[in-house]
C-alpha cells in the first residue's frame, strides 16, 4: 500500500467565519473524519497532521483570563494541549466513521516534539503574532512582568509575538512509521509539533510555534509517505490571488514552485508556506504533493483535483 500524509488546515477544520464552539469543532473534526476514511477505504496507509492556530489561540485566552486563579503555563505547554484536544476529536470522530462503515482501523493520537536548531534566528527575532489583542500600557506590562515580547499588529492593537524556528526533524518518527506499517491511522505533528532542543541526550521545550506545514513536510519524508496531500479551503493554488483575474495552477515542478515563491507570488502567511513544504517534500524524495480543498481530498489522490507538485 502506498502511505499519504494527510495536512488539515486550520482553514480545513475551522471554516471561515464559523464560530469556535465545541459543537462546530466536532462538526468540522467529523467532516475531516468522512474525507480521511474516504483514503483510507482507498487501501491508503495514513497519518494525518493539523493545524492548531484557533484552538491555541482560545488555550492562550483561557490561561489570561484565569491568570490570577491559577499560574499561566509557558507556550511549548500548551502547544502540546492544543495537540491533545485536535487529536482527540479527530480520533473519535474517524472512530466514528470507521465504525458505521464496518472498517477495522485503529486509530491514535501520538504527541509530537519537533526538533529545532538552539542558534535558530527566529528565537533572537520573533514574528508570530499569538494570542489577545491589548492596548500598549497593558502590553508593555506584559513584556516588564512576564518577559514577552509585544508588537503592534497590522489588524490594531498590540500582540505577543513569539519565534517560528525552522523545524528539521520529527522526535516519534520511529513509533508513526511502525503504527502506520501495523496498519493504525496515526495522528502526529499537530500545530507543528512541540518545538525542541537538544541537550545532550535531553530535549527541552522552547517557547515558540513551528510552521505546522514545513513540520508536515519533514513527516511525511520521514515516515516515508509517497503522498503529502495539503488540504485546506481552496480548490487549488493560484497565480494572482486577490486580483481580478486569478489563475488556477493545475501542476507545478519544483523548480516552477520555487520561482514563483521567490518572486513572491504566494502569501508569506498564507499559501506561501504550503507551496514551500510541498515542494520540500518532492525535493526532498517524495512522488508528489497536492494542495487542494478538504472537499476534494479523494479527488486529489487521484489527480483529479488541486494542485500538484512533482519533480519535473
Amino acid at each position: 500500500m502506498e502511505r499519504v500524509v494527510i495536512a488539515l488546515g486550520g482553514n480545513a477544520l475551522l471554516r471561515r467565519g464559523a464560530e469556535d464552539t465545541f459543537d462546530e469543532l466536532f462538526r468540522a473534526a467529523r467532516e475531516a473524519a468522512e474525507r480521511i476514511a474516504d483514503i483510507a477505504a482507498a487501501g491508503w496507509e495514513v497519518v494525518v497532521t493539523h493545524g492548531n492556530g484557533p484552538q491555541v489561540g482560545r488555550i492562550l485566552l483561557q490561561q489570561e483570563a484565569a491568570a490570577a486563579t491559577v499560574a499561566p503555563m509557558p507556550l511549548d505547554v500548551c502547544g502540546a494541549e492544543s495537540q491533545g484536544q485536535i487529536g482527540y476529536l479527530l480520533q473519535v470522530t474517524i472512530g466514528d466513521v470507521f465504525f458505521e462503515r464496518e472498517m477495522e482501523r485503529p486509530v491514535a493520537t501520538v504527541l509530537t516534539l519537533t526538533r529545532v536548531r538552539p542558534d535558530d534566528p527566529a528565537f533572537t527575532n520573533p514574528t508570530k503574532f499569538v494570542g489577545q489583542f491589548y492596548e500598549e500600557d497593558e502590553a508593555r506590562r506584559l513584556e516588564a512582568e512576564r518577559g514577552y515580547t509585544m508588537k503592534a499588529d497590522p489588524h490594531g492593537g498590540w500582540r505577543r509575538v513569539v519565534p517560528s524556528p525552522k523545524p528539521y526533524s520529527i522526535v516519534e518518527t520511529p513509533i508513526v512509521k511502525q503504527l502506520v506499517a501495523d496498519g493504525v491511522v496515526v495522528i502526529a505533528g499537530g500545530g507543528g509539533g512541540v518545538p525542541v532542543v537538544e541537550v545532550g541526550p535531553r530535549l527541552i521545550g522552547k517557547e515558540g510555534v513551528v510552521d505546522k506545514d514545513l513540520a508536515a513536510a519533514i513527516l511525511a519524508h520521514e515516515v516515508e509517505a509517497t503522498t503529502l496531500l495539503i488540504l485546506t479551503d481552496v480548490k487549488k493554488v493560484q497565480r494572482g490571488y486577490g486580483s481580478f483575474m486569478p489563475e488556477d495552477i493545475d501542476r507545478l515542478s519544483v523548480k516552477e514552485a520555487k520561482a514563483l515563491l521567490r518572486k513572491g507570488e504566494f502569501g508569506a502567511g498564507s499559501m506561501g508556506p504550503k507551496v514551500e513544504a510541498a515542494a520540500g517534500f518532492v525535493q526532498a524524495g517524495g512522488t508528489r504533493s497536492v494542495i487542494a480543498d478538504l472537499e476534494d481530498a479523494s479527488a486529489a489522490l487521484r489527480g483529479e483535483a488541486g494542485t500538484e507538485i512533482v519533480k519535473g
